[in-house]
């Protein structure tokens, strides 16, 4: 006995399917871009349909049939500009025929004018041919060559073709129109879209030039303010101190309009040659000689190669360390301060530490808070890091954080008052 095994068949049928999808779309594609080539060809496939067989098309009487046949097909090439004009213009030359030759082959090119006319035209004058079209049809009907029953037929065929393909054009009519109202209700949810993000960008740029302006002023005013009571403290019994204070105050007021320019400038325009860049890891020797001279006492220490050290995260760490600077600068002036930067592969520390200074713990009272320590999170954030800021166990305040970059560190050195 022996066992037959099913036959496989290895048909692609999936790559049939989409051949046969490719060629559809690529026929609609083509009679969307031109329609008018489209309608000839839909005109010459109803004329081939709608003539009789070439032994009938002989004398006077067939000629003239054939030219009627021709009449009525042949406008559908322009159905789509004047879709009325050429349904009414159709209906007449089909009865024309009807009466005159009794035949009526070419019945598909008054359906198709019809169908046009419900799809394309103003409903009421649709609706105008379709009762011009009726009424031809039960004129046909009345003067059917046999009387009964086959009139009836005549008639009722001709009407339920007529429903259909007015029937047909609606729905057609309907799905354009909702197809159209949903594409513009995208449209319109797009351009929402677009303004609630254009929106979100302004108030991300708004927050981020608040940020900066906070960074700049607070620092540079805090320490204008720590020079200014120096100066006050000092103009009796030390003139020329009280003078050279002064003289730091003037240049750290220039310096920080200096630098508000500097941002505002590039918030305005493209960074070009006239825009000096944002501060780095090579501008904080001097970030710490500013607040030595405003009265604290300050060591950097480095650990590690900051190499290829992004702009942004240098720009970040700059910001963090000035505020925390500023923080200092405020809570607890005179604080003997610790700024430590270590490189290590693939990310960088920092921690800013100070004693809490002669005023017996006035840093321990440091707001943990604030505009400037949510600023710090946020830069933070960026490169995966948070930041940490506290009291420090026996007094004194602690701001730290861990940023993820691609450096590596080698070498230590250590920056003195």
């Amino acid at each position: 006995m022996t066992t037959q095994q099913p036959r496989i068949s290895t048909r692609p049928d999936g790559v049939l399917a989409r051949g046969v999808l490719g060629t559809r779309a690529s026929v609609l594609t083509l009679a969307r871009r031109f329609p008018l080539l489209a309608d000839a060809a839909l005109a010459a496939l109803i004329l081939v349909l709608s003539l009789p067989p070439m032994t009938a098309l002989q004398g006077s009487s067939h000629a003239l049939s054939l030219a009627l046949i021709l009449a009525v097909v042949l406008p559908l090439i322009w159905r789509r500009r004047a879709p009325v004009a050429i349904c009414v213009a159709l209906t007449v030359l089909a009865a024309v025929q009807w009466f005159v030759s009794r035949e009526l082959t070419d019945y598909l090119a008054i359906l198709v004018a019809f169908y046009t006319a419900v799809v394309l035209a103003p409903l009421r004058l649709a609706l105008a041919a379709g009762a011009l079209l009726e009424t031809t049809a039960v004129l046909a009907a009345a003067n059917w060559p046999s009387v009964g029953l086959h009139a009836v037929w005549g008639w009722l065929i001709a009407t339920g073709l007529i429903g259909v393909a007015g029937f047909g054009g609606y729905y057609v009519r309907t799905a354009r129109r909702a197809r159209a109202a949903s594409l513009a209700e995208r449209a319109m949810r797009l351009e929402r879209d677009r303004e609630q993000q254009a929106q979100l960008a302004v108030a991300a740029e708004r927050a981020r030039i608040a940020r900066e302006l906070h960074d700049i002023v607070a620092h540079n005013i805090a320490m204008m303010i720590t020079l200014s009571d120096g100066a006050a403290a000092t103009a009796a019994n030390n003139p020329g101190r009280a003078v050279t204070l002064m003289g730091d105050i003037s240049a750290t007021g220039r310096a920080a309009l200096t630098e508000m320019r500097r941002l505002l400038g590039v918030l305005r325009q493209p960074v070009s040659a006239g825009h000096s860049p944002q501060p780095g890891l090579a501008d904080i020797d001097d970030l710490l000689a500013g607040v030595r001279t405003a009265g604290l006492p300050t060591r950097l220490t480095v650990t590690g190669e900051p190499a290829d050290i992004p702009a942004s995260a240098q720009l970040a760490l700059y910001r963090m360390v000035q505020e925390a600077l500023t923080n200092t600068l405020k809570h607890a002036p005179g604080a003997r301060t610790q700024v430590s930067l270590t490189f290590r592969d693939g990310e960088v520390e920092l921690e800013v530490a100070d004693d809490g200074g002669p005023g017996s713990g006035i840093a321990a009272s440091q707001p943990a808070g604030g505009h400037g320590i949510v600023g710090m999170r946020e830069r933070a954030a960026v490169f995966g890091g948070e930041v940490s800021a506290g009291p420090r166990p026996g007094g004194g305040w602690r701001v730290h954080t861990v940023l993820s970059l691609g450096a590596s560190g080698r070498l230590t050195r250590e920056d003195g008052e």
